[in-house]
């Protein structure tokens, strides 16, 4: 018997390896961010999310997130605005920083579900940020949403001041599949 159990084992830990690992749909994955422009609010969206994601609710000292998307996506719904911020050096220079990353260094458990810490690193500069979110799963599928809030002057967005709000309000939408 103890022998069965030693070839079984593998078997096992692989399962419980293999349960963590999700594979997030990046064509429906919806990355948005808001902030306050001159006539009001913009709205805009990231496309061409790429991920790791390793997340077990019953093992979140297991679990990591590595995400990234491709800076040139950028997409306000107007032309102008679009190009400006990928060509221009105060915004987002997409040439110079073609990629918007994200590494959780560790995930815990909240009162209204879960916070992913780790390091934003956003046109060459590195912070630490907390990303509040949900997972609801459904079989072998599920999605995460989160909601976090960044100073665009951290990462010498725009110039200081002038008629652009400070905050960036990012909102995340993942759908995954084991």
């Amino acid at each position: 018997m103890r022998q069965m159990w030693i070839l079984v084992m593998p078997l096992v830990l692989a399962g419980t390896m293999w349960a963590a690992n999700w594979k997030a749909d990046a064509d429906k994955a919806t990355i948005g961010f808001s902030i306050k422009g001159p006539l009001g609010t913009v709205h805009g969206n990231f496309k061409g999310l790429k991920s790791t994601i390793r997340f077990d609710e019953h093992d979140l000292a297991g679990s990591e997130v590595t995400a990234s998307v491709d800076a040139k996506t950028v997409s306000t719904g107007i032309g102008l605005r679009n190009h400006h911020l990928r060509k221009e050096e105060q915004f987002f220079n997409t040439d110079k920083y073609p990629t918007i990353s994200f590494h959780s260094k560790k995930i815990v458990r909240t009162a209204n579900g879960f916070t992913a810490d780790g390091e934003l690193t956003l046109k060459g500069v590195t912070k630490t940020v907390q990303i509040p979110f949900t997972f609801q799963p459904n079989g072998n599928t599920g999605v995460f949403k989160g909601e976090f809030n960044i100073k665009r002057e951290d990462y010498n967005i725009g110039k200081p001041g002038g008629s652009i709000g400070d905050q960036v309000t990012i909102n995340l939408e993942v759908p995954v599949t084991k």
